[in-house]
């Protein structure tokens, strides 16, 4: 039986990867506080009162965008709401409700999957923060002053999560999953690659460098056994890495190298071998 699924999902820059590391116990997701760091779906493990589930960050939603970066990152955000049996809402209680935050509570209800509002930012104890009432008006219930940075709120938001879960079950031993990294230079088509082995739009493809940041994981199963494919950012010549997020992606790609047990090296055939694939 698959495990679990929650979805963290809201707009942009209110801490929904800072919250998603928190919960994970681990620094998967890039934070950075600038809005649409997070581009495609970013999966964790959890475990709260000894049952395991599974997480995914998605990027910033902006429901109503002509920019086609931002509508492939609504689309994974879309398919991680499909996906998942529960759904976290995250909003920024120092911002107050937004039109878009209204924007994507509208989408959410439209889904009738069990939502739970995180108002973070709460980073204070004691007294309920009086500005948490304003976001009822979302029409979302199960609200929760949460705080990514300290975990305040975090315990009372798992607990309303295992509660959507269904019944557990029994689960076979697990296969060995052989991991399994996709590395390369910026724009050689490594994730038009996991995506064809998977055979559903699993990471963003564009033919801007420098798309993918965060390292994503894709399991795949078949007859000959459980792979993950670990989707990489673009390494570059250190002289090109000049932005903090970009030095970010290259520190994720290069741990999920050495997480890996096979890595592939892909090549653009058109191009034919470089310098920098010598050194990648």
């Amino acid at each position: 039986m698959a495990k679990p699924l929650v979805a963290i999902v809201g707009r942009p820059n209110v801490g929904k990867s800072m919250l998603f590391n928190k919960l994970t116990g681990q620094r998967t997701s890039i934070v950075e506080d600038t809005p649409g760091v997070t581009r495609d779906r970013i999966y964790g493990e959890c475990e709260w009162c000894s049952r395991h589930f599974s997480l995914v960050d998605t990027g910033g939603i902006e429901p109503n965008t002509e920019n086609d970066m931002l509508k492939f990152m609504r689309r994974q955000a879309e398919i991680g709401i499909e996906l998942a049996d529960c759904i976290v809402m995250v909003v920024d209680v120092r911002t107050g409700v937004t039109a878009a935050d209204q924007d994507v509570a509208t989408m959410l209800r439209k889904s009738g999957k069990p939502i739970a509002l995180a108002v973070n930012k709460c980073d204070s104890i004691g007294l309920v923060n009086p500005d948490v009432y304003e976001f009822y008006s979302l029409g979302i219930g199960d609200l929760f002053e949460t705080s990514a940075v300290h975990g305040h709120g975090t315990g009372d938001l798992l607990d309303w999560c295992l509660e959507q879960f269904p019944e557990e079950e029994e689960e076979d031993e697990e296969d060995e999953v052989i991991k399994v990294a996709i590395v390369g230079k910026p724009n050689v088509g490594k994730s038009s690659l996991v995506n064809a082995l998977c055979g559903e739009e699993r990471t963003i493809v564009s033919s801007i460098a420098g798309t993918t940041r965060d390292s994503t994981d894709t399991l795949i199963e078949n007859e000959n056994g459980s792979f993950l494919f670990i989707d990489t950012a673009g390494l570059r010549r250190k002289s090109r890495v000049d932005e903090r997020i970009e030095k970010y992606s290259v520190i994720r790609a290069k741990m999920a190298i050495e997480r890996a047990d096979v890595c592939v090296i892909m090549i653009d055939a058109l191009e034919g071998f470089t310098e920098q694939d010598s050194k990648v």
